[in-house]
């Protein structure tokens, strides 16, 4: 007489099941013991199981059950990872930050266009757009230094119209004195006002915008807010370079 193995199927008689197929497709450590069992009891007496083949399939059982043992941590080390980093992310907010992004925000009293060139450019072109793809403003600078660049905008359209507050996307066109085009990154500096992690991954809210961490360049020390009765005025001078911006 056979032995049956539960949620395996059996053939019977006339091409027909005796035993209902259950569970999972995956064969797991039990029922790869009641496998190997049944094997060794329903083995034709003449011509026993090979003691090598035997052996080989313990030692591939037991490799398996080591992998799945090392998935099992692996799980348990990512998601301590996982709250590490939402702990350090937190450590953001508050802070300021200088990160990859062709956005620009604006108030009623401007904001600043940066952007991190190459090498030097002889011409340059700046263009921005409203949440429309609308052309609202484009300067013109000349000989502009490699490196870090931040040009001060005052928010109004090249009609002299004090743009909304907002975010607006800005492109830069620039060229070396041969014609060449200079590659130009444009950045945007904020402070952090929170933390996502909608999107699986912490991210930083810039802006009420989220940004990756990995488009992060620099963090900076937020400076002191001003008292009321403060009696001394603190300006934060801007980096300037022998750029300047014709409307």
């Amino acid at each position: 007489m056979g032995t049956q193995i539960s949620g395996l199927t059996t053939p019977g008689v006339g091409g027909t099941s005796s035993t209902a197929a259950t569970g999972s497709s995956a064969l797991g450590k039990d029922a790869f013991l009641r496998l190997l069992t049944a094997q060794l009891a329903n083995q034709d007496p003449t011509a026993p199981s090979d003691d090598q083949a035997f052996v080989a399939q313990l030692a591939q059982f037991s490799q398996v059950e080591q992998a799945e043992g090392m998935n099992s941590r692996l799980d348990s080390l990512l998601l301590a990872q996982s709250s590490n980093n939402q702990t350090a992310t937190a450590a953001f907010i508050g802070k300021d930050v200088v990160y990859n992004s062709n956005q620009v925000g604006i108030t009623d009293k401007g904001g600043t266009i940066m952007g991190n060139l190459a090498t030097s450019a002889s011409t340059m072109t700046v263009t921005i757009t409203d949440s429309s793809g609308k052309t609202v403003k484009t300067m013109n600078l000349k000989d502009v230094n490699a490196g870090a660049l931040k040009v001060p905008w005052d928010g109004k359209s090249d009609t002299g119209l004090q743009l909304p507050a907002g975010q607006y996307t800005v492109a830069f066109d620039a060229k070396d004195s041969s014609g060449n085009s200079v590659t130009v990154t444009a950045q945007g500096e904020a402070r952090v006002t929170g933390v996502t992690f909608a999107a699986g991954y912490p991210q930083l809210i810039v802006n009420n915008t989220p940004i990756k961490m990995s488009d992060v360049i620099s963090v900076l020390e937020a400076p002191p807010a001003l008292t009321a009765s403060s009696s001394t005025a603190v300006t934060t001078p801007l980096n300037t370079t022998s750029t300047t911006a014709t409307p």
